[in-house]
């Protein structure tokens, strides 16, 4: 393939979303134009297969409604009222209030940023040396993986665990907390390829999905009791004696106490909590325990779901030990996986520079608290008010917990709000100057991913739309504006890409193929080698000891308990609707249709104690807000919980609210996440309100 668009017909990138599957693309261009986004068939790990949302990026990319132009806010905020200007005039309003709010105190200026891209350029490199320079507060980056992260970093080491590859050889698969059909396409092929061999295929999950549906056994627990089932499967490893000995001596640290905790959650206790019946619990014990028996590969496709609730970051650690006691690591088809991410060598202080801080040390503000940070007075303790902020690769109005505090953060008239999209979105529409950017057909970037552990390149297949800039150039022009003058903020996008894996990766490689395999062993951990401190699997760990007072996993229960307000007796989960990617992709028409309106599912049960009917609108509301959808009883909803599906926009939801509305600002245990499935509501008809 030729190197430039102009003169190729395919056009190398990869997908820039939030999902493990990370695919490779080939973009077909004539005259300048992408006509069509497909598959790398050349990539072993998406083999030129895309999900329906990436298979319409052209639609996206051309969207009417693209923002191609610099605005500058005329009406109230939150009215989406805008008129085009200048990139200078931009530029000049953007430094010269920036500047004005640094020489008071520049923490009083806050970036706010995702996975809007996962590149590892357009996502952070330019835009974490702006603010560095800056001296702006930090952004703690929690709003999806912290709990989970910070469970498997206590366990493992660090985001690690099986190549996914192997799951294809596995004879028995517990796909935890995961809709793969919908959110992990590729591992669900390797899943029905196991299948076809023979493997026993288990799904756990309060809601009985897509794949729940395709799987052998499905276990629908209660929302936030994971770590209860885990810990009585350890009860009747121990019991029956279903353990690899010679590995727990070997390559664990904590056994003792471990099997002590477990043996406190016999399946009668666990099923107590978790809603399910013992027995379901004891022939789920039974199967893995007997892939140690048989010698054969026991694999968990673990996923963020079952993390965001109060116990989260506890559940993960309890999920991770489970391959240690049986020995599943022998296998290069057995373990877990929950993130690939911690595997890549990337250099991440070269790319993001923290050495512009200098001697500052500015303080770090989490981000699933934002509705709580932009409400805040600032005092001597926490820092000064947020005067200033900066969203890019995010929509928070929609996609931040208890979203109506979220929107009187955003309204503030004395906050100075600058938006980088694509869209005129939730969060857009409360800016005070909104930029226009590119999309990932129009610039450079390299990307990890959290699935497999091959590294992809992008190519900007067409010129930029419009007036639109990368990110990167963005925060070149802004520095350049704010009269930052440290060569780092005149490197090229392709030298960001370099750098990301200077001397680790064969970038020629890259440019060649699009893609990088890193070179890692088929099964990470047959011979222990863990990346903790005792290079064992920690089931016990004294860092967790001291800073959360438990260096064992445990079950924690939810901040808001099923049955513990009689004013909302129904637990609410907010699992993604099949066709959006959080809120990426609902102005895609095609795609919207699809989903047609916000949903709640609810078991027939809970619906006739309410005089509920499938097809009507109902009012979903709980001290926090409430939220107006469709109601479908279509089998998927255990009883007792109800599932708002997700994300849609605030501004095309039937009320002008979506299912942020409800959900908290509480944290996780560990890793200080958010708990958005952690969240107790009540239904009725709207009529009723």
């Amino acid at each position: 393939m030729p190197d430039t668009a102009t003169s190729s017909t395919l056009v190398r990138g990869a997908c820039p979303h939030d999902c493990p599957d990370t695919c490779a693309l080939l973009t077909q261009v004539e005259n300048g134009v992408a006509i069509k986004v497909s598959g790398n068939p050349a990539h072993t790990h998406t083999d030129g297969v895309l999900c329906a949302k990436v298979s319409k990026y052209t639609e996206r990319t051309y969207h009417p409604e693209r923002v191609l132009h610099p605005l500058r806010r005329t009406g109230p905020k939150g009215s989406g009222q805008f008129e085009r200007i200048t990139w200078d005039e931009a530029l000049r309003e953007i430094a010269t209030r920036l500047g004005g709010i640094a020489q008071r105190n520049p923490q009083a200026i806050l970036p706010y940023s995702y996975a809007g891209t996962m590149g590892l350029v357009q996502g952070e490199a330019m835009a974490a040396r702006f603010f560095h320079q800056l001296g702006a507060s930090l952004l703690d980056r929690t709003i999806c993986a912290s709990a989970g992260g910070a469970g498997l970093t206590h366990t493992l080491g660090g985001k690690l665990g099986m190549r996914v590859q192997f799951f294809a050889e596995a004879k028995l698969i517990l796909i935890w907390g995961s809709n793969s059909i919908g959110s992990n396409l590729h591992f669900w092929r390797l899943a029905q390829e196991a299948k076809r061999r023979g493997a026993k295929l288990v799904c756990i999950d309060p809601r009985r999905s897509e794949t729940a549906e395709k799987c052998h056994v499905h276990l629908a627990l209660r929302p936030g009791t994971d770590a209860a089932l885990a810990l009585a499967l350890m009860h009747e490893l121990i019991q029956h004696d279903w353990l690899d000995h010679d590995y727990i001596e070997r390559h664990t640290l904590g056994w003792p106490a471990l099997r002590e905790r477990a043996l406190q959650w016999s399946p009668e206790r666990a099923a107590e909590v978790c809603g399910l019946e013992a027995q379901q619990i004891r022939d789920l014990a039974h199967d893995y325990g007997q892939c140690l028996v048989r010698g054969e590969p026991a694999a968990i496709r673990l996923n963020y779901g079952m993390q965001r609730v109060h116990g989260g970051g506890n559940a993960a650690r309890a999920v991770a030990c489970l391959p240690a006691l049986i020995g599943a690591w022998r296998h290069r088809a057995g373990g877990v996986l929950l993130s690939s991410s911690g595997a890549y060598p990337t250099r991440r202080e070269a790319l993001q520079r923290p050495d512009l801080l200098g001697n500052r040390r500015p303080r770090v503000l989490n981000m699933s608290t934002i509705g709580d940070i932009l409400l805040h007075q600032g005092d001597a303790s926490w820092g000064p008010k947020v005067e200033a902020l900066v969203v890019y690769n995010s929509n928070p109005v929609a996609v931040a917990p208890e979203s109506g505090a979220v929107v009187r953060g955003f309204a503030r008239e004395d906050l100075f709000t600058v938006v980088l999209e694509h869209f005129l979105t939730d969060t857009a529409d409360h800016a005070d100057i909104v930029l226009p950017a590119t999309t990932q057909l129009e610039h450079w970037d390299i990307h990890t991913a959290y699935g497999h552990t091959d590294v992809l390149l992008n190519r900007p297949a067409i010129a930029p739309l419009g007036e639109t800039r990368s990110n990167t150039q963005i925060f070149r022009d802004l520095a350049r504006a704010m009269g930052f003058d440290d060569p780092c903020f005149a490197d090229s996008d392709e030298t960001l890409c370099r750098t990301a894996f200077d001397g680790l990766i064969d970038f020629d490689v890259l440019l060649r193929d699009g893609f990088a395999s890193l070179p890692l062993p088929d099964a990470p951990f047959a011979q222990g080698g863990f990346a903790t401190p005792s290079g064992r699997c920690e089931f016990f760990s004294e860092a967790l000891q001291r800073s959360w007072g438990d260096g064992l996993p445990d079950h924690v229960p939810n901040h808001e308990p099923a049955g513990s307000d009689a004013r909302y007796p129904l637990a609410m989960i907010s699992p993604p609707a099949r066709n959006f990617l959080n809120s990426t992709f609902v102005n895609v028409k095609s795609l919207r249709d699809i989903e047609a309106e916000p949903v709640l599912e609810m078991h027939p049960t809970d619906a006739a104690a309410r005089g509920l009917r499938d097809g009507q609108a109902v009012r979903v509301f709980n001290d926090r807000g409430s939220y107006h959808c469709v109601l479908r009883l279509n089998g998927r909803a255990r009883t007792g919980v109800v599932n708002g599906l997700g994300i849609w926009w605030r501004k095309l939801g039937l009320n002008g609210t979506n299912v942020n509305e409800l959900t908290s600002q509480k944290l996780t245990d560990l890793g200080g996440g958010p708990v958005f499935y952690d969240c107790l509501v009540e239904v009725s008809e709207v009529s009723a309100a």
